[in-house]
């Protein structure tokens, strides 16, 4: 049961880790996919590049101000969580 327990609660922590760690660039790319959608089917222009292009340059310029965020939290939970359970087990 305790092992369980332990099992259960390390997954919780990791997908909650994973949500923290992934909600930055997902909300880019959110928002620069909406507001392009938007000035698309206000200007009628159906271009497949436009889309891609500038949501892409978005997430990356996201990803590169977020990284040591992103590089501190999972080694935080690397260090607190993973590692005592695998001296301790």
């Amino acid at each position: 049961m305790l092992n369980e327990v332990i099992f259960y609660d390390t997954m919780r922590q990791g997908l909650w880790i994973a949500v923290i760690v992934s909600v930055p660039i997902l909300t880019v790319a959110l928002v620069a996919g909406v507001s392009i959608g938007l000035v698309q089917a206000l200007t009628s222009i159906q271009e497949m590049t436009l889309t891609f292009v500038p949501k892409l340059a978005a997430i990356m310029i996201v990803f590169w101000m977020s990284m040591g965020f992103m590089t501190q939290t999972m080694v935080s939970f690397f260090q607190d969580w993973i590692i005592p359970l695998i001296i301790g087990g």
